[in-house]
């Protein structure tokens, strides 16, 4: 098994009404992700791309340095997690992307994030 796939990322999101504003279109979602080092060496995250599409099919990229201001080393056996967040204009859209990370030799592979889905309570059924 490659890197990629020893090293796995798994996303639960949720709506924050309290914080959304429908009649102004502000949708705002928190995501927690769990990254999950399988593999039996040292990685470290070291950049994160987003690919967020909302309700209407309007796609917007994020891309930068590590995740809520760190790059997070994970030794074998490992989950790091982390919570973060997503404003939409809709009340339902998707997330996916890739983190790029590196192995203890320094070389650098990408971590597939699993599409999943932002939504509103009781929009879809």
């Amino acid at each position: 098994m490659s890197l990629e796939q020893e090293v796995t990322v798994s996303v639960d999101s949720f709506y924050l009404g309290a914080q959304s504003d429908p009649a102004e279109h502000r949708y705002v979602f928190a995501y927690c992700v769990n990254i999950t080092n399988q593999s039996e060496q040292q990685v470290q995250l070291l950049s994160r791309y987003w690919q967020i599409t909302d309700g209407n099919g309007k796609q917007t990229e994020v891309s930068g340095e590590g995740v809520i201001g760190v790059q997070p080393q994970l030794a074998p056996g490992e989950t790091y997690s982390y919570t973060s967040g997503a404003v939409l204009e809709t009340p339902v859209g998707t997330m996916q992307g890739y983190y790029e990370m590196i192995d203890q030799k320094q070389q650098s592979f990408r971590t597939p994030i699993p599409l999943f889905r932002l939504a509103q309570p009781h929009i879809l059924n």
